[in-house]
């Protein structure tokens, strides 16, 4: 368990680090890179390791297609018998043009897709991967103080949802000990600075993408009669949608089914011959998200039924990517929790209500093979959080072009947070 000494210790060596973090962090601020691009980012993490003495593995996931890369990193630092702890931090951006004014902020314009996007950290990668080199450097520096073993991540690709899975598949867990648990942080607009929240059971929920492709008869907008018309079969679809989660699935039961894109048709005078839409599902049990699917697919199927389109034409429901929900592990998370209150104190630290929110950290946990442990990691600068409590008035939330971390506090505390975490987790020596 960790006594006071430990805590003076660590609290001195995070210190000592701030200055050089803060550097890091505006640095990753101002250079982000999208979903499987991170090579800059990947190379960046690589190099703080191996200087703080870790074996580091490079490229992890680039036996995989596009738009997997190779840009996951590994480190691993063996130190003596005990348990095996991994620690992971997600190394992409976001296509979000910055409109935060900082003097660091991020002006990278890039390709995606065929088309030039401008490019922010608008989820806090740039924290993590931070507070990841921070936790490092202070780990090592602690050697004689802890025993067993520790594996960091740097994983590409969380923004698109297979980052994680494509370092699994090529063979993250055989280049590296399986650990024994696995944590990570996430930083958040809700809570301020120095403060933190976390909760054992249901987190974040899994994300599901369907596209959904309609097909139809063009023709001239002027004759209807001539047409089968996969616009207004998108129109029937979207509002059957709205069933499932409120006719089909219990009270109880949390799901959200959103269609976030529909694309069809070029001109007002044409009727397309289909429509494709992309839809998300976050539950939290995959038998719920199943059902959900296979509702999809019936709706779909008989709206184009009744709108005489021939079976040769029937829709077509492709899951796009598929990631578990969060699940935090209760014996592992009261270990966390218990390292949170006191490296923070016990007011700092809150319970988190389970969100519908996303994150493809669970696969790391093999299906809850291996415990994992996520928590939030306040991130808002304190007077103004306290401003907007009293106004009313939200703060720019994660995903805003408008939002704006306070680093200096947010390091310190999720450095701290993360060590004492792995310290209570490791066997500990005197």
């Amino acid at each position: 368990m960790l006594n006071s000494y430990n805590l003076e210790q660590l609290d001195r060596l995070v210190r000592a680090e701030l200055g050089s973090l803060v550097d890091c962090y505006k640095k990753l601020h101002a250079n982000p890179e999208l979903s499987g691009y991170e090579e800059q980012t990947s190379a960046f993490l690589a190099r703080e390791l191996r200087a703080c003495g870790y074996q580091v593995t490079e490229g992890v996931g680039k036996y995989l297609k596009n738009p997997w890369r190779g840009h996951g990193v590994l480190g691993l630092l063996v130190n003596g018998p005990g348990p095996v702890v991994l620690v992971r931090a997600d190394l992409d951006a976001l296509p979000i043009e910055e409109q935060t004014g900082l003097p660091y902020a991020s002006r990278v314009r890039a390709q995606r897709e065929g088309e030039e996007v401008p490019v922010m950290h608008a989820c806090g990668h740039d924290l993590h991967v931070t507070s990841l080199i921070g936790s490092a450097r202070v780990l090592a520096r602690l050697k004689e103080s802890w025993r067993g073993t520790l594996v960091l991540v740097g994983q590409p690709g969380e923004e698109g949802g297979g980052g994680a899975q494509a370092m699994l598949n090529d063979g993250a867990y055989r280049l590296v000990p399986r650990p024994d648990a696995a944590l990570a942080l996430h930083a958040t607009a809700q809570l301020p600075a120095g403060q933190a929240a976390c909760a054992a059971g249901n987190f974040m929920a899994s994300l599901t993408e369907v596209e959904v492709t309609l097909y139809g008869v063009g023709a001239h907008g002027s004759a209807p009669e001539r047409a089968k018309d996969p616009v207004v079969m998108a129109a029937q679809l979207v509002l059957a949608l709205q069933t499932i989660v409120s006719r089909e699935l219990s009270p109880l039961e949390p799901a959200v089914v959103t269609v976030g894109s529909i694309h069809g048709g070029s001109a007002s005078n044409i009727i397309p011959d289909q429509v494709r839409l992309l839809l998300s599902i976050r539950a939290y049990d995959d038998t719920v998200r199943d059902g959900i699917v296979a509702s999809i697919e019936r709706m779909a199927a008989g709206i184009a039924l009744a709108a005489g389109v021939p079976a040769e034409q029937a829709p077509r429901v492709v899951l796009r990517v598929a990631h578990p929900a969060n699940y935090n592990d209760p014996e592992l998370t009261g270990r966390v929790t218990e390292a949170l209150r006191l490296v923070l104190g016990t007011d700092q630290v809150h319970q988190a209500p389970p969100v519908m929110a996303s994150e493809d950290f669970g696969y790391w946990g093999l299906n809850r093979e291996i415990p994992t442990c996520m928590f939030w990691l306040g991130a808002a600068d304190p007077e103004l959080f306290r401003k907007s409590q009293e106004s009313g008035v939200p703060l720019p939330s994660l995903h805003s072009p408008f939002y704006t971390p306070l680093p200096e506090p947010t390091l310190y505390t999720g450095v701290r947070a993360t060590v004492a975490s792995v310290l209570n987790l490791v066997n500990q020596t005197r």
